[in-house]
């Protein structure tokens, strides 16, 4: 897996962050885990390899629409 920095929301370089798998166009999420338990209950279909994070909105408006144009 190749990566390529997409961008973060972050003003002194720590997460979250979007970057780009330029092998196969998938987007990897760097951000704060989830580890609430009853945040995680509510999450659906979780496959023993899967993790969750948390990301600010922000983050998605800000990089997504400026790789569609």
């Amino acid at each position: 897996m190749r990566l390529r920095f997409i961008g973060t929301t972050s003003e002194n370089g720590n997460c979250p962050t979007l970057y780009e798998d330029t092998d196969t166009g998938d987007i990897v999420v760097q951000g704060y885990t989830v580890t609430d338990p009853e945040d995680v209950a509510q999450l659906r279909d979780v496959l023993p390899s899967e993790s969750f994070v948390r990301i600010p909105r922000e983050l998605l408006n800000r990089f997504t629409s400026r790789d569609e144009e």
